[in-house]
C-alpha cells in the first residue's frame, strides 16, 4: 500500500493515502483480503493487521521459501511493494507484532509485551511523573490513571503479569521520590511520615537522611508511609490486577 508525507511545495500527492490516515488501514484491508485468502488456500497460519502480517511456519527453511513465495505474490499478482527492511524470517518471540511479542524456552509460548512497547511506555510515564511540573500527587496520579486505562484496554492483553507487577512497582516507586520533593523540609517531611504511622525516632531519621529522592524511597520508613494501600485509596491502577492471566 503505497504512502506519501506532507505536502512539498506546490506539488500533491497522486497515489495512495497520507501516513496515519484512518483511510489507510481500511484500504489496506481491502486490497490485501486477496493475500488472506492465498494464505488460508495453502494452509499457512498467519495473523494481519492493516499492511503488517506475520506468517507461522515449523521451521526456518520453511520460512525462507514462503516468503521468497509471497513476496512475489504480493509484488506481481497484487503489484504492490514489501518493506524488506522489517521483513524477516525469525523466531516468533524474536519479532514484535502490534506491539507484542512472544516468551522464548520450551515452555509453552505466551503473550508479552514487546520491548519497543516497554520503553514507550515508561517514558510517557516518566513524562506525567516528573518532579518539577508543580502538581500535587493526587493531580499527577488522575492523569496518571487515565492514561493506565487507556494503556491496559490494549495491553492487558499480555499473559506475563510479573512484567505488570514491576511497572507497577517502579511507578509508585516515583510517585513516592514525587512526594518526597514536594515535602521539601525536614519538619514536613518528618510530620507526615509520623501522621502516617511511622514511629518519632524513625521519622526523624528518615526525615534527616541527605539521600536523593529515588533512594530515600526504597527505605522502609517512606514505602511504609506511601504503601500500596495509600496508592489504591489515591486511585492509582494496579496494572497486575487487570492482567489476562
Amino acid at each position: 500500500m503505497a504512502t506519501c508525507g506532507p505536502r512539498s511545495g506546490k506539488s500533491d500527492p497522486t497515489e495512495g493515502t497520507p501516513q496515519g490516515s484512518p483511510l489507510s488501514p481500511f484500504l489496506s484491508n481491502v486490497v490485501l483480503d486477496a493475500l488472506d485468502k492465498e494464505l488460508e488456500a495453502r494452509g499457512l497460519r498467519f495473523c494481519r493487521y492493516a499492511d503488517d502480517s506475520n506468517i507461522y511456519v515449523r521451521s526456518a527453511r520453511a520460512g525462507t521459501r514462503v516468503m521468497a513465495s509471497i513476496r512475489r505474490f504480493i509484488t506481481q499478482r497484487l503489484t504492490l511493494k514489501v518493506n524488506r527492511e522489517k521483513s524477516a524470517v525469525d523466531r516468533p518471540w524474536n519479532r514484535s507484532f502490534l506491539g507484542f511479542s512472544f516468551t522464548g524456552g520450551k515452555l509453552p509460548k505466551r503473550r508479552k509485551i514487546a520491548p519497543k512497547a516497554l520503553a514507550r511506555f515508561k517514558a510517557q510515564v516518566k513524562a506525567l511523573t516528573r518532579r518539577n511540573q508543580g502538581r500535587s500527587l493526587r493531580q499527577v496520579i488522575t492523569t496518571l490513571s487515565a492514561y493506565l486505562r487507556g494503556w491496559l484496554g490494549y495491553f492487558g492483553f499480555c499473559q506475563t503479569p510479573a512484567v505488570l507487577r514491576d511497572l507497577d512497582g517502579w511507578m509508585r516507586h516515583r510517585l513516592r521520590c514525587l512526594q518526597w520533593k514536594h515535602w521539601k523540609i525536614y519538619r514536613r517531611r518528618k510530620t507526615e511520615l509520623m501522621k502516617r504511622g511511622i514511629n518519632p525516632n524513625h521519622a526523624h531519621t528518615t526525615a534527616w537522611s541527605t539521600k536523593g529522592p529515588w533512594k530515600i524511597s526504597h527505605t522502609p520508613g517512606v514505602r511504609m508511609a506511601l504503601n500500596n494501600q495509600f496508592f489504591d485509596r489515591m486511585g492509582l491502577i494496579r496494572l497486575s490486577a487487570h492482567s489476562s492471566m
